[in-house]
């Protein structure tokens, strides 16, 4: 049911939507969408003029996207040249003709949302839902709060160009698998992608064509989403997740840095001295995550008599102001800001977000305070240490633009184009 995302290598450099790729010497029906929807080419003059092809071949490239319904004729543009004439008929991407549905697990709970192809949330359900559950449990319930969705927003499973889905764990985006997920026993290898397709259609209705699922990890989808919508001219960016667990996702020139296979990202198991009678759920001694998370927080306030569960206890007890939880979260903010100064060091990013339960003022203080005492004051110089933007909705978003990006990636495009019969 589901269709493998792969690699589309689609544009030649910078953010998506920028450069073109050539096929077969030309540019294609996709790389003229692309130009469309960045907004570097709006007319046919103008694609002629970045591609370099003729006024018929644009024309026939343009009708098969317009047959599509991927494309419709906006307002005319301005007349640019002196003796006057007709306006130029701009060109729109068509982002009324497909939705997508979106994702974000946590550990206990977790949102979903039905999403323009812009980005916009049209409608959104949360609640509780536990991961250690297992997957076949979580995805079949996934599948209900979809089928909710497109109910409630009057629309049908055959208008639904993707799913994206955030998940608390290292992902191998090719296979569309979590491997060895720490905060997610019994998910490892598991078929994610297949799963939750059948469970959409059980409670939805079969589309017209499979509906492809993409999954990755939160905080990949997080930094993805954030970047995007404060922070497009951030080169190097990086996001640090401290909820139940600590992650990192890096986007750098507009795309996310996985590693080689998904990895990258995964500060919570880098070692540190104060964890090192502190055993981690990864199984290791001494991992950052293990003393400086919410669950370890959370652990260390029930130990003191308050009692709190994972992460989202402790952000409602900062919420209140408790001065334990207050203190704690100083502290953890410490111990992750002396290892972000080697993760600021080594990228030298733009912009450093922080985002997830503990991202408040307590924790935010303590990063600052152990970030600029050890890091190298030239990777700092230009430095934003930020909390997040788009709150709790980021990794819905960033799983929402997932999905279109990887659809109306140049090469997808062609392949999309071909099997419509267009």
């Amino acid at each position: 049911m589901t269709e493998e995302p792969g690699r589309t290598g689609a544009t030649t450099t910078g953010a998506p939507g920028r450069g073109v790729t050539r096929t077969s010497g030309q540019a294609s029906a996709g790389d003229l969408l692309a130009l469309v929807r960045s907004g570097r080419a709006t007319t046919r003059g103008a694609l002629q003029q970045a591609t370099g092809l003729s006024r018929a071949t644009v024309g026939q490239r343009l009708d098969r996207l317009f047959r599509a319904g991927w494309l419709r004729e906006g307002a005319g543009g301005p007349v640019d040249s002196p003796l006057g004439g007709r306006p130029s008929i701009t060109l729109e991407f068509d982002d009324e003709h497909a939705v997508v549905l979106a994702a974000d697990l946590d550990t206990r709970h977790a949102r979903a949302a039905l999403l323009t192809l812009t980005g916009e949330i049209v409608v959104e359900h949360s609640g509780a839902l536990v991961v250690e559950d297992g997957p076949e449990a979580v995805l079949g319930e996934l599948g209900r709060w979809f089928a909710g969705l497109l109910e409630k927003a009057g629309r049908g499973l055959d208008e639904v160009c993707g799913i994206g889905l955030a998940v608390p764990g290292p992902v191998d985006r090719d296979a569309g698998r979590v491997v060895q997920p720490p905060i997610m026993p019994g998910w490892d290898g598991y078929d994610i992608r297949g799963r939750l397709a059948r469970a959409v259609t059980e409670r939805a209705g079969a589309a017209a064509a499979p509906v492809p699922v993409l999954v990755d990890n939160d905080a990949n989808l997080m930094a993805y989403a954030e970047q995007r919508a404060a922070y497009p001219d951030a080169s190097a960016f990086v996001l640090v997740k401290v909820s139940t667990g600590i992650g990192a996702g890096v986007v750098v020139d507009g795309h996310i840095f996985r590693g080689t296979d998904g990895g990258a990202g995964d500060i919570g198991h880098i070692r540190v001295p104060e964890g090192a009678q502190a055993l981690c759920r990864c199984g290791s001694y001494g991992c950052l995550a293990a003393v400086a998370s919410g669950g370890a927080v959370a652990r260390r306030l029930t130990a003191a008599g308050v009692p709190a569960e994972s992460g989202s206890d402790v952000r409602k007890l900062l919420a209140g102001g408790h001065p334990e939880a207050v203190a704690l979260a100083r502290e953890a903010g410490r111990l992750v800001g002396d290892v972000l100064a080697t993760v600021v060091t080594l990228l030298n990013p733009g912009v450093l977000m922080i985002a997830g339960d503990l991202a408040g003022t307590p924790f935010l203080t303590g990063v600052r305070e152990l970030l600029y005492q050890r890091a190298l004051p030239r990777s700092t110089a230009r430095l934003e240490v930020v909390t997040s933007r788009l709150g709790e909705r980021a990794g819905l978003i960033g799983a929402g633009a997932l999905v279109v990006e990887h659809l109306y990636a140049p090469r997808r495009v062609e392949e999309r184009l071909s099997a419509l019969g267009v």
